[in-house]
């Protein structure tokens, strides 16, 4: 039997190449996620963006359309939302300077990697609320 790191939540899913992220919603259903929102460009999430919307977990792309996440990571990160980058941008210098404990999984990359880093996101984030 699979284990299903991701039973129940509901998964923010930041990515503007549609077939990745289809992909990327597939693989979160298969590891138990309840909800998967796809955003394909910053605009869709609003001005509140949809952190607000109690997301458990996120997978970011770092451009979403030429446009940076960074800003939307921090709020993601200020809210204790645990996430994720996966990017082509992996390699870029000082780019997630920002982010020391953020996992930064590099395109393409394969599905079992990226769920892990996203359960190690979320176990490490319950054990700083005390929720581990």
């Amino acid at each position: 039997m699979r284990d299903l790191p991701l039973a129940g939540m509901r998964v923010l899913v930041m990515e503007d190449e549609i077939l990745i992220a289809m992909d990327v919603e597939q693989l979160c259903r298969e590891y138990g996620a309840a909800e998967v929102l796809l955003v394909h460009a910053l605009e869709e999430a609003g001005p509140e963006g949809p952190a607000r919307g109690g997301f458990d977990a996120a997978i970011l792309d770092v451009a979403l359309a030429g446009r940076s996440t960074l800003g939307f990571a921090e709020r993601l990160a200020g809210e204790g939302v645990p996430f994720v980058f996966a990017t082509g941008h992996a390699d870029a210098d000082g780019l997630f300077d920002a982010f020391p404990d953020v996992a930064v999984i590099g395109k393409p990359y394969g599905g079992r990697a990226l769920i892990e880093a996203l359960a190690r996101a979320i176990a490490r984030s319950a054990a700083l609320s005390g929720g581990v």
